[in-house]
């Protein structure tokens, strides 16, 4: 199939359309324009704390200073967890998760996103790195992401992701007795009792970022030739693959500080 460039606002993005259930999107980043600035002013609240009433330069100011505590690579995770989740929004998924953690000023654990579209919901991973690290590549990025849900759905981490989605879920603006809400706390439940599942029983978004040190230079030709191999290697239900190029990891922090 051809793939479909597209302007999906503000996102500047290649959509590769495998099948009905395969979707891969390719996003560059290399401005905040005003418009993207505009959109991220829109949702950072509501990515980053839910359902808030605070003001927008209240909330910046708390997730620069979350930031400017970690480490680079923790930086690079929690920036690229952040574009993820705004993209997901022109996908018309809707965000079950919160982008921080409910321990004030830990890193969060379990699944990176939980997201319902419709009556599907769907599960993220990201990971992330520099451009300057060897052997970098969106096709590596998305295999671990793809592993890191492995091991979590199969019961990998001593950490249960199912009641940290759960918890998460809960501050956001749902009913206690929605769907999503009793999904969650039987899978929760379960992985207690040692009961595991396969990532083929789920919806999947295993998700790469990439950050460039200034000048940019993406094949997005050469980034699909690598990735769409992986379709056939992965197990899921459906499949949503982003992989995002960004300028720089400033672009971000120069938005905070803004």
């Amino acid at each position: 199939m051809n793939n479909l460039q597209e302007q999906l606002e503000p996102f500047k993005v290649t959509i590769k359309n495998i099948n009905i259930n395969i979707n891969i999107h390719i996003i560059e980043i290399e401005c905040i324009t005003s418009e993207f600035k505009s959109f991220m002013d829109d949702s950072l609240i509501s990515i980053y704390l839910g359902n808030r009433n605070i003001d927008l330069s209240l909330a910046k100011q708390k997730l620069l200073n979350f930031i400017n505590t970690k480490s680079h690579n923790t930086q690079m995770g929690a920036i690229a967890e952040f574009f993820i989740h705004l993209y997901a929004k022109t996908m018309n998924m809707k965000q079950e998760c919160l982008m921080s953690n409910l321990e004030e000023g830990s890193i969060k654990k379990g699944f990176d996103g939980y997201y319902s579209h419709g009556d599907t919901e769907w599960i993220m991973e990201s990971k992330s790195g520099t451009i300057d690290t060897a052997t970098i590549s969106h096709h590596a990025k998305v295999s671990e992401a793809y592993r890191g849900l492995e091991s979590l759905l199969s019961g990998g981490s001593t950490n249960n992701p199912w009641e940290n989605a759960y918890n998460h879920a809960s501050h956001r603006d749902v009913n206690p007795k929605d769907t999503i809400i009793k999904n969650i706390d039987k899978f929760s439940i379960e992985f207690d009792n040692g009961i595991f599942y396969q990532v083929k029983d789920f919806n999947i978004i295993p998700s790469s970022t990439i950050f460039y040190n200034g000048a940019m230079s993406v094949d997005i030709e050469d980034i699909l030739e690598k990735v769409e191999p992986l379709v056939d290697k992965f197990e899921f239900q459906k499949l949503e693959i982003i992989c995002i190029s960004k300028k720089s990891l400033d672009l971000f922090l120069d938005y905070l500080e803004d």
